[in-house]
């Protein structure tokens, strides 16, 4: 990384790919029934295993790529694709089923905790945030840019805290216009990011192809 320009533009991508706020009417919806202080352990812990899965995803994902034979490049082409079609969705203000399915959701009313599945994964810290943070993960030349990340990740799962802990108050703020608004905004940012993914590992799968 070059400059904290590029520590901004992946949190900014990151919160973008995650995107609390286009959560917090799926956080009401699967929890219908549930009394102020379950939604507040049911944030708290969607909250801690979102951080816990993208540290993660950042020290072990390329070893596991590597494992599987699996190129960064190859990857970052992969990512991208993944991404752009999740900001296609976002864009329709529709988080779509490269998040979660209805079968999913069905599956979560009658499960007695929400917070890691499908909150956690793959709602919010799904395939595209934890490409996002490998890949990111990779172009790191030092501890500070690690260390960057890392707070870019603690940040973000901290966002998801507040929005999902004031879920209620946020949807009688900015009712379903402002969540949609919100939620293209972001896909707007992930389209950006899709796209300059796919450019770069193209780049670097194919040199002499993309100058």
């Amino acid at each position: 990384m070059e400059s904290y320009a590029d520590y901004a533009r992946n949190l900014v991508g990151l919160m973008a790919i995650v995107d609390p706020i286009g959560a917090v009417p799926l956080f009401i919806g699967l929890m219908p029934h549930a009394n102020s202080q379950e939604r507040k352990r049911t944030a708290r812990n969607a909250a801690i295993a979102v951080a816990i899965i993208l540290v993660g995803s950042m020290f072990a994902g390329e070893p596991v790529l590597r494992l599987f034979g699996i190129s960064i490049p190859a990857f970052r082409v992969g990512g991208g694709i993944l991404i752009l079609l999740m900001a296609l969705d976002m864009l329709k203000a529709n988080h779509g089923r490269t998040r979660h399915t209805a079968e999913e959701d069905e599956e979560a009313l009658a499960a007695d905790s929400i917070a890691i599945v499908p909150l956690a994964i793959p709602l919010m810290a799904g395939p595209g945030a934890i490409s996002l943070v490998i890949v990111t993960a990779n172009r790191a030349n030092d501890l500070f840019d690690v260390g960057a990340l890392v707070v870019s990740c603690l940040v973000t799962a901290f966002s998801i805290w507040v929005c999902l802990r004031l879920a209620s108050p946020i949807r009688r703020l900015l009712g379903a216009t402002g969540i949609n608004i919100a939620t293209r905004v972001m896909g707007m940012i992930l389209t950006a990011i899709g796209v300059e993914l796919i450019t770069t590992g193209t780049r670097e799968l194919f040199p002499g192809l993309i100058r």
